[in-house]
């Protein structure tokens, strides 16, 4: 039992310490050249990178040792039905659930409810943005069941969220592309991009190869476009009340 929990540790561990040590570098030599900071306040930020580096390497383990299991039995078991299509309405359920937890998600809210003191309310962005992100893994769902090529999606989607640039303000066109990126954090990466490749492998007659891989690029864009639509919203508001 211990042995199972333990396999793959240390590789998580040189995995996270590749990553920390470049930013620790960083922060030393901003400290030395320009911030300056007192010994108490360099202490302090040690401190919570050391405990943000020791919580990384625990989470990430517990990912591959849970989510990616759990994702690939549950991939295969929802494959093997009998009714391939009932797949696209459980993906917008699983993509939406685990967007709500997130952790990065979460940091970018709290950001924005900082930031715009409560203007931009946080549930409302919260379900815009799962709800992107729902959609995004239907939608990859839907292209490995019709065969379809990738660009069929990506494409107009890309041209849709620029569009919508046009109409939206300046600070929820920044919001929208950074919610892009946030949510392909490591909750969606690796359990539902492990689904997903799941899935399209059990299901006979699909190019695994191909079939496989492109859910990421469309959740990167999709909550894209719900946001900029709810920035849109804001902005037809505030024009009614002006």
């Amino acid at each position: 039992m211990i042995k199972e929990l333990t396999n793959g540790f240390f590789d998580v561990f040189l995995e996270s310490f590749y990553a920390f040590i470049p930013l620790l570098l960083i922060l030393v030599i901003m400290q030395i050249f320009l911030l300056k900071l007192n010994r108490s306040q360099m202490i302090t930020i040690i401190k919570g990178m050391l405990l943000t580096f020791i919580g990384l390497i625990f989470f990430l383990h517990g990912v591959n040792i849970s989510f990616i299991a759990a994702g690939s039995s549950l991939g295969k078991a929802i494959g093997s039905l009998n009714n391939n299509w009932l797949m696209v309405p459980i993906a917008f359920v699983l993509g939406f659930i685990v967007t709500l937890a997130e952790p990065a998600v979460k940091i970018l809210i709290d950001e924005i409810e900082e930031i715009t003191t409560g203007y931009i309310k946080p549930k409302l962005f919260w379900g815009f943005l799962a709800t992107g992100v729902g959609v995004s893994v239907s939608l990859a769902i839907l292209r490995i069941l019709m065969g379809l090529s990738l660009w069929y999606f990506v494409f107009p989607s890309y041209l849709i969220a620029l569009i919508l640039t046009k109409y939206a303000s300046p600070l929820f066109v920044a919001i929208a592309f950074d919610a892009g990126g946030i949510v392909i954090g490591p909750l969606i990466a690796t359990f539902l991009l492990v689904i997903t490749a799941s899935y399209a492998q059990t299901v006979s007659g699909f190019n695994t190869i191909v079939d496989d891989f492109g859910m990421l690029s469309l959740v990167a864009i999709i909550p894209i476009i719900m946001i900029l639509v709810l920035g849109c919203l804001y902005e037809r508001n505030k024009r009614t009340e002006e």
